[in-house]
């Protein structure tokens, strides 16, 4: 697979990653928040926002985030939040022994996402 056909963004991502629960909480022009549950072992593999941010808020179990340019991991545990800026590639993973459920806000601005492998 090309670099150009592996980032290519998509408007809906739901299909290129398993979760174990995935829900719309609020949708409106240019912003969103979604809830999502992720297993031990699932990831949300590495990907951008070409024009918007993703604020992580852990409401159960412990996530792990891995950034690039610059390089960082980031720990989260509920109540905390971390804010991904549009164009910052991230993957988001799983630490604890039990489920991780977050929500993510995603705006503002037209959403996209843009896989990395």
């Amino acid at each position: 697979m090309s670099t150009a056909e592996r980032l290519k963004p998509v408007k809906d991502a739901s299909h290129l990653y398993e979760v174990e629960r995935r829900a719309r909480h609020a949708q409106r022009p240019g912003f969103h928040i979604s809830e999502l549950q992720l297993s031990p072992t699932q990831t949300v593999p590495w990907h951008f926002h070409t024009n918007v941010a993703d604020t992580f808020y852990v409401l159960e179990g412990e996530m792990r985030l891995f950034l690039q340019n610059p390089k960082e991991e980031v720990r989260l545990k509920p109540g905390e939040t971390f804010t991904a800026v549009a164009k910052r590639p991230h993957l988001v993973t799983n630490v604890g022994k039990g489920s991780l459920t977050f929500l993510v806000l995603q705006g503002m601005g037209e959403y996209d996402y843009v896989p990395m492998v």
